[in-house]
């Protein structure tokens, strides 16, 4: 008789790991808290228009094609992948903007442009990202990260000296480059990673290689094609998903779960089960007693940033932007110290805007755009609307001044997303939006672990444990997570 999983949230580390232990031969059931599937990376329709709701950057498409092999599919199987080109396009504070080349010949001769001999800086600088990204998301990213002797390795322990874990990624990009603009186009990704560049290690230039070698894409029909495609892979495998069944009561006996019950009282047995939850939540709410950690502990952690978000409907379409647009026009320095440093609604925000109807129809009425926006900000803070509707106007200023859209009299949807709401869909710790930083302090064996040191059976994944966050590492924090349950199955 095959053993029985209970994956708590349907987020895209659950779904992973739900997938990972079907394929091994347990029986696995899936609850998830709200009415549709995907957690971060869910999806709304309105009047026509089709939103993701969270993720929209589609990186590190090896990932994805080798989650998907491991189950006997390749992407073109579930949907057709474009490499966007431009990858996207950066708006500076002179006025001017960038478009940022697929092909590498061409972004070779746009950092010349900008700063003589930095074409061939380039090259060196991504043939160091590109070994960092080798030996970080082929090897490091997989291990538990339970105790030192993972790492005991010699490919290992050789890249863990040539990885720069102790230099910070700011001052390690200076030794090739200076032109401000080059420096904030290479800083960029690591925002994603929820620290400022002079606090993240040097090792997340892997994430430069991710973003000028491997490209940016988008999944035709919107980044929900991927949780569909994670879905049809778990239930061809017999993984039952149990849709507004958000897990309210956990029994222990023994030093083990026993069952969890939902708010609709139905009890769920099991021999193991994984919170793909809010880590934080899972731990103060659900296991009441037998936490991993401490308030003490989980106050101290350096979270990344939440994010207010815009999802925008409008009646025309939009000229002189890209599918993806950067807004540093103004102080990436300042905004940082609103996030991390003083929390407080920022002043002069950068921002990212998203027109993905410019490359995919099917996400909008004819001749109308599906438009996103995003302000990272502190976790945290007080959230009204008051504050929603303050920013969205400056936005839309802003766009229209560094554009030439205005779209302040098209908009014929609109909805904002923020702290309070991530709080209430996703129980977020701080009503975060990328889970933890990644400091060096808060990396590998030093994140939230897997495994709940009190009870023999409960286990974690997704973004607040390893490897971390954005969409790739969730992914695999399912596999590692299930692989680990299914050679301890004795537990």
């Amino acid at each position: 008789m095959s053993k029985k999983a209970i994956i708590i949230g349907s987020g895209i580390s659950g779904l992973s790991s739900a997938c990972f232990l079907a394929k091994e031969g347990w029986n696995v059931t899936v609850l998830e808290k709200n009415k549709t599937i995907g957690g971060r990376a869910r999806q709304f329709s309105e009047q026509g228009f089709v939103f993701d709701m969270g993720p929209s950057w589609y990186w590190m498409p090896d990932v994805f094609e080798s989650f998907y092999q491991k189950f006997g599919y390749t992407t073109s199987d579930f949907y057709q992948l474009k490499r966007l080109d431009p990858s996207y396009r950066v708006y500076w504070s002179d006025q001017s903007y960038s478009d940022i080349p697929a092909n590498m010949e061409s972004l070779e001769a746009l950092f010349e442009s900008l700063e003589p001999g930095s074409g061939l800086k380039l090259r060196s600088f991504l043939a160091d990202a590109k070994y960092k990204y080798d030996v970080g998301m082929k090897d490091l990213v997989y291990k538990p990260s339970l105790k030192i002797t993972e790492f005991i390795d010699l490919r290992l322990l050789k890249g863990l000296f040539s990885m720069d874990l102790t230099n910070s990624f700011s001052s390690y990009i200076r030794r090739y480059f200076t032109h401000p603009k080059l420096l904030s186009l290479l800083e960029f990704p690591v925002l994603f990673l929820g620290a400022m560049p002079k606090d993240t290690p040097a090792l997340y230039s892997l994430m430069n290689y991710a973003d000028m070698e491997l490209g940016t894409w988008y999944p035709m029909g919107g980044m929900y094609k991927f949780i569909e495609a994670f879905e049809k892979i778990a239930r061809s495998l017999g993984v039952e998903i149990i849709t507004d069944a958000e897990v309210k009561d956990v029994q222990k006996e023994n030093g083990r779960v026993s069952l969890v019950k939902d708010i609709h009282d139905r009890s769920y047995l099991a021999d193991v089960f994984v919170s793909s939850a809010d880590y934080h939540h899972t731990d103060k709410t659900l296991l009441n007693g037998s936490a991993n950690y401490s308030e003490k502990y989980w106050d101290k952690r350096i979270m990344a940033p939440s994010a207010l978000l815009y999802y925008v409907g409008v009646n025309k379409r939009l000229t002189n932007v890209q599918h993806h647009n950067l807004f540093f026009d103004e102080s990436l320095l300042e905004h940082g110290k609103e996030i991390y440093k003083n929390p407080s609604w920022p002043k002069a925000p950068l921002f990212y805007m998203s027109v993905p109807s410019l490359t995919d129809p099917s996400v909008a009425p004819e001749n109308h755009e599906n438009v996103f926006f995003l302000i990272p900000i502190a976790p945290n803070l007080e959230d009204d609307e008051t504050q929603r509707a303050f920013y969205f106007d400056l936005l839309l200023e802003r766009l229209k001044r560094l554009t030439g859209n205005d779209i302040a009299s098209n908009i014929v949807y609109q909805r904002s997303f923020s702290i309070k709401n991530f709080k209430e869909d996703y129980h977020a710790f701080k009503g975060n939006a990328y889970g933890l930083a990644n400091t060096l302090s808060q990396t590998a064996l030093f994140k939230p672990r897997i495994k709940n040191k009190h009870l023999k059976n409960f286990f974690y994944t997704g973004q607040l444990t390893v490897p971390g966050p954005g969409v790739p590492p969730s992914i695999i924090s399912g596999e590692v997570v299930a692989k680990y349950i299914h050679q301890n199955e004795s537990l």
